[in-house]
């Protein structure tokens, strides 16, 4: 693709070579004359006049290094992920159904799925178009997934569960297992019986060994274009709203309630029936108590989760204390 043609499809002006071509993408001091590379401000622009790129992606007021050829967008990062599918794209595979897949017969697989090899469909099972199910997966009974989304190797979805359009779940990733519910009694743990379901919303993305428990009574929900990264568990009864993102090793306990636009780091532990209201932040490594209310666009940190600036002036006053210790004799 020429810069002439990229930066017309991006609907951005460009500076310099319009005919050059590109034929892919690479971080700024690796990328080579056909490459396409970004630059954001920081240490990047700092390197941009050093990069053998062929175009870079800058921000509008990004001062013009001598003789490179530029594409000026409103937010370089965004414009990159935008030109990565299209100087990349993904290679679908063919529709059609392998002939190790097991189904069931009163599965309804749309004619432009693609089905995997050793892959096995239960009963009553719903996939919709374009939709593709690789090598290994596993769909229980009553299954519902929507149209054009891509499960990679050995997921595994259990009875019952609804995935919408325009999913992504990474391989590993168990769907609607049972929460972890047990009830102390006569000096046993009996079991309580998992019977809910789970519904994950259009457009989000499940990350490598990502757990999503069924509910107890009623539903697990993950909304609309929130995206879980590796290794995260959500307990049963979790309701986790639009667009939330969530870092990896995190965990969620059973009924914790996540509003939309939240972020969530790595390693964070969540207790029982905690509320994290819309655009919260909590940072890597946090913990939340049982119950405990995390306001509107605050930013938390540490254990148990405080607001930054709090978290922060303790972590001082800690380090002068420290340093006391040190000069008594």
């Amino acid at each position: 693709m020429r810069v002439r043609e990229l930066a017309a499809w991006l609907g951005a002006p460009f500076e310099g070579d319009g005919e050059r071509e590109l034929r892919g993408v690479a971080p700024l001091d690796e990328a080579g004359p056909e490459d396409l590379s970004f630059v954001t401000r920081g240490r990047g622009a700092k390197l941009a006049g050093d990069s053998r790129a062929g175009c870079l992606l800058v921000p509008l007021d990004f001062p013009a290094p001598g003789g490179q050829t530029l594409i000026r967008v409103p937010d370089p990062r965004a414009a990159i992920a935008r030109a990565i599918a299209k100087l990349h794209p993904r290679v679908d595979p063919p529709a059609g159904i392998h002939p190790t897949a097991v189904i069931d017969p009163s599965a309804v697989i749309a004619e432009s799925a693609h089905i995997g090899p050793l892959v096995t469909i239960g009963a009553d099972v719903r996939i919709g178009a374009r939709t593709q199910v690789h090598a290994g997966t596993v769909i229980g009974a009553e299954v519902r997934i929507g149209e054009d989304c891509l499960l990679h190797a050995r997921v595994s979805l259990y009875r019952g569960v609804t995935i919408g359009n325009q999913v992504v779940l990474h391989s590993g990733c168990v769907i609607g297992a049972d929460g972890f519910g047990f009830i102390l009694t006569g000096g046993a743990y009996e079991k309580f019986p998992q019977i809910g379901s789970v519904e994950i919303a259009d457009r989000v993305e499940i990350g490598a060994n990502t757990c999503v428990d069924r509910a107890a009574l009623g539903v697990t929900s993950i909304g609309e274009g929130t995206k879980l990264d590796n290794l995260v568990h959500v307990g049963h009864n979790c309701r986790i709203g639009k667009h939330v993102v969530v870092a990896a090793q995190t965990g969620f306990s059973g009924g914790v309630v996540v509003e939309d636009y939240a972020v969530i780091g790595g390693q964070v532990g969540i207790g029982d029936k905690v509320r994290i209201e819309s655009r919260a932040v909590l940072g890597s490594g946090s913990g939340v108590l049982t119950s405990k209310i995390v306001r509107a666009g605050q930013v938390m940190w540490g254990t148990p989760a405080r607001p930054l600036k709090q978290y922060l002036e303790q972590l001082a006053v800690l380090s002068k204390l420290a340093k006391k210790r040190k000069n008594v004799p």
